[in-house]
């Protein structure tokens, strides 16, 4: 079910607006988090998405060059800079990324929260043995 799921969301056609920005799988999960999390920083995405700051920076500053992504001062800390998507790309990653969205809400909207938060620790526990299992192909009987 796993490949099905992530083939769908590869498939979202991109909107015309973003086209041209030859935007990855990886540029799906960084505007994902800011658009559903709001302005980040670096350091932030680059835990939430379990990579290294630099690999992140290297990203930002790729979509900050296209202007699909902004820096700016954090209104809280001046010393901090935080990235978020620009007004100019908002509207056209939401609606790239909204029926993902829509599609979460409306699969875990039955659940308690009890059981969206084991659902949720389920992905983390696969994700977690994914990233630990050995690269090679096991035998076959």
């Amino acid at each position: 079910m796993m490949p099905r799921l992530v083939g769908r969301v590869k498939r979202l056609p991109l909107p015309e607006q973003l086209r041209s920005f030859d935007l990855a799988p990886r540029h799906l999960s960084m505007l994902s988090l800011l658009l559903l999390d709001g302005p980040l920083t670096v350091s932030q995405l680059a835990g939430m998405l379990g990579v290294a700051p630099t690999t992140v920076s290297l990203i930002v500053g790729d979509l900050s060059r296209k202007g699909v992504l902004v820096r700016r001062e954090d209104d809280a800390d001046r010393r901090r800079r935080v990235i978020d998507i620009s007004p100019d790309s908002r509207p056209a990653i939401a609606q790239w990324l909204s029926p993902g969205a829509h599609a979460w809400r409306h699969a875990l909207a039955p659940l308690s929260p009890a059981q969206q938060r084991t659902f949720v620790d389920t992905l983390l526990r696969y994700e977690a043995a994914v990233a630990t299992a050995p690269q090679t192909a096991p035998e076959r009987d």
